[in-house]
């Protein structure tokens, strides 16, 4: 998905993954497969390209199931401490928490979960105490979109995609068309404008040719995000136009 972006916004960028890592495991460097998920150029450690100050747009965001999350890994507090190592070295950087979804198979649903979630667990649990000790820091709505667009596939507003398991490989994890609309969501929500009409064909991080949406279904699917991202104040994007 970075890579996708990247092919959208013409910018350069750097990660640092794991298998289901928090934030603070990344704070302490305890990742759960570090090694395996950062075998790629676009690598760089975490503390090391913040410390740079080089980089005008940080995105973090936190593991799921986001309840042991901010259980048993200090969600708000981690979060306030990568943005302030971030902001100690550009003190102009934009600062992003990605909110994301959880399991397909939620026994509480995953729509109503992740709705629900939005406002009870990721913005009173870790963003609010976060920004209250590290400034601001704008959301990326992930979750919201998904759940979105997948109603409006469900309802047959979205030529070629069915419904919610379009959009992912498995019950977590996205498919290259849920990997696109989290680009055209980063996109919207970064650069604070609209997706509409960007490129249906992209690539994969290797340089693969994508599975694309029909074209039809992508300008369906960039209104949705244009929808959220805009309307959600989190984003700052209508506080920027």
């Amino acid at each position: 998905m970075p890579a996708m972006l990247a092919e959208l916004g013409g910018h350069r960028w750097n990660s640092q993954l794991g298998w289901g890592a928090s934030l603070k495991d990344h704070w302490l460097g305890a990742v759960p497969g570090f090694v395996e998920e950062n075998a790629s150029a676009a690598f760089r450690p975490a503390g090391e390209a913040l410390d740079s100050g080089g980089y005008p747009v940080v995105v973090l965001t936190e593991m799921v199931e986001l309840r042991d999350a901010i259980r048993w890994h200090d969600s708000a507090d981690h979060l306030a401490l990568w943005a302030l190592r971030a902001r100690a070295a550009n003190p102009a950087v934009r600062v992003c928490l990605y909110e994301t979804w959880h399991r397909l198979d939620d026994p509480a649903g995953w729509q109503s979960r992740t709705e629900a979630d939005l406002v009870s667990l990721w913005e009173d649990e870790v963003l609010r105490p976060a920004v209250a000790t590290a400034g601001v820091i704008h959301v990326i709505p992930g979750g919201q979109v998904m759940v979105a667009v997948a109603a409006e596939a469900e309802a047959g507003r979205i030529p070629g995609l069915s419904g919610r398991a379009g959009l992912f490989a498995d019950a977590i994890h996205f498919n290259d068309i849920g990997a696109w609309l989290m680009a055209m969501t980063h996109f919207a929500a970064i650069y604070a404008r609209s997706p509409l009409g960007l490129p249906a064909a992209l690539r994969r991080a290797d340089g693969s040719a994508a599975t694309a949406p029909l074209p039809a279904a992508a300008l369906a699917m960039q209104a949705v995000v244009w929808r959220v991202v805009r309307g959600y104040a989190l984003t700052g994007v209508a506080a920027a136009e």
